[in-house]
């Protein structure tokens, strides 16, 4: 009768590294992908069928931007609270709770009567969008060996948009159907059976359990991907105190994570949002068509998928830091292009002008969404098991300042410039530069793949 053979003492991330992948961690990561999904449905509904919220409650657009910017608040609050949470219950239960919440509160939206309480029951929902994606990225994180971490996480950061792709396709013809209110409450129930999904097949980590003094149960579900018979012993982080004892996200050793990744998360997330969110504004006021606008930004959205999947083997590959400069010194030259294109841009553009525009905006999309994924790889590398929620939680929460900030001061920004885009640019210039700056001072970076 064949007995395994002993690996010896290790740490449950030494194991993975050792051993192939295995089939439920491919699913573990499938899951952590269907939840964000579902969050970027959920989360992107109401800005797709706005047009007819907003005829059925007599609002313009102004007023109805309380109901928009409630989900962005909430998400920032979720993110840092979950993260919290899935550091003290676990990633797996935190993400049942999550489900719960941004669930029942999208099938409550179905039920405003008003602006206030569409706010309300965004606001609500934007907790459990935040409190999900922190935790769905620990979790995916945890179960993955260092080689493929990168590529997994940021792979994952396309889940939201890909969730607002789909509902952007058959949102609006269940509107039609089913009315916007009938919408939301068949995406709420239909994403309600996430929770099942996640009490059935996702487990916390073997690394989160031993931090937990749960031995056994760590024992037990590390034989989900582990063949041999090995003796785990809790992560020893580098950033873990000496002497075993633990720390929090406010300890001095993450002084210079924090500040950094904070500071770089939210410069990429103003340039993201301000891109994304007002492009068609100031083109259309330089000669664009809105379809040929609208264009423009559709570009930009497919080009940031692929910048997000991309910076996770590249970060593996060369390290964060150096990928992270040069995400940070392309990004800047972009912009500078694209603000001067625009500028320059006649009454009436050409095609070879708005081509170049478009181009502009496209590759603006792929590098402001790599420093955005790559703050992701960072933080899941960066902090320890014991505090990761919370860490990526926070640098959530610094990402939604900036994506408030763009969404706000974004318009105020073109107004001032009048025919000029130079005052709007001149910020994201500046927020491009915050990128490059923060790659020197964060001091737990990504290192580069051994050959």
């Amino acid at each position: 009768m064949a007995t395994s053979t002993p690996m010896g003492t290790m740490s449950f991330v030494d194991a993975l590294n050792r051993a192939p992948m295995r089939a439920f961690q491919w699913v573990t990561v499938a899951v952590c992908m269907l939840i964000l999904v579902c969050d970027g449905m959920d989360l992107q509904l109401l800005g797709i069928i706005a047009p007819l919220v907003m005829e059925d409650f007599g609002v313009d657009r102004s007023t109805f931007g309380l109901a928009m910017g409630a989900a962005l608040v909430g998400f920032g609050l979720g993110s840092s609270a979950g993260g919290i949470l899935g550091d003290r219950i676990g990633r797996r239960y935190a993400l049942a709770i999550a489900a719960v919440v941004f669930s029942l509160a999208t099938i409550g939206a179905g039920s405003a009567t008003g602006v206030w309480s569409m706010a309300f029951w965004r606001l609500i929902g934007g907790l459990g969008f935040g409190a999900a994606y922190a935790n769905a990225l620990t979790m995916a994180s945890e179960w993955t060996p260092d080689r493929w971490r990168p590529i997994a996480v940021s792979t994952l950061s396309v889940g939201t948009p890909i969730g607002g792709t789909i509902v952007g396709w058959i949102g609006p013809d269940l509107a039609l159907e089913y009315g916007w209110d009938g919408t939301f409450v068949i995406f709420g129930f239909a994403t309600l059976s996430l929770v099942v999904i996640i009490l059935a097949v996702l487990r916390d980590s073997p690394s989160f359990l031993l931090g937990h003094g749960k031995g056994d149960q760590a024992k037990k579900h590390a034989a989900l991907v582990l063949a041999d018979d090995v003796n785990l012993v809790p992560e020893k982080h580098a950033a873990d105190a000496p002497e075993g004892g633990k720390i929090g996200i406010l300890d001095p050793s993450f002084t210079r994570l924090n500040v950094g990744v904070g500071l770089a998360f939210a410069a990429a997330a103003m340039v993201a949002y301000s891109i994304l969110s007002w492009s068609t504004t100031f083109l259309t006021a330089t000669g664009f068509t809105l379809e040929q606008a609208g264009n423009a930004v559709s570009i930009g959205g497919i080009t940031s998928m692929v910048g997000s999947i991309l910076v996770g083997a590249a970060m593996r590959h060369f390290g964060s830091k150096p990928v992270m400069i040069v995400v940070g010194a392309v990004l800047l030259l972009i912009l500078l292009a694209l603000a001067a294109a625009v500028e320059a841009l006649p009454a009436a553009p050409d095609s070879s002008e708005r081509i170049i525009v478009t181009a502009l905006i496209g590759a603006a999309g792929a590098f402001f969404s790599a420093g955005i994924a790559g703050m992701y790889v960072i933080m899941a590398a960066g902090y320890p098991s014991s505090i990761r929620s919370t860490g990526i939680g926070l640098g959530i929460l610094m990402s939604r300042i900036g994506a408030v900030s763009a969404t706000a001061f974004g318009g105020w920004l073109l107004d001032l410039g009048g025919t000029s885009v130079i005052p709007f640019f001149t910020i994201l210039v500046v927020c491009a530069a915050i990128i490059l700056v923060a790659a020197f001072v964060i001091d737990r970076h990504v290192p580069a793949a051994s050959l």
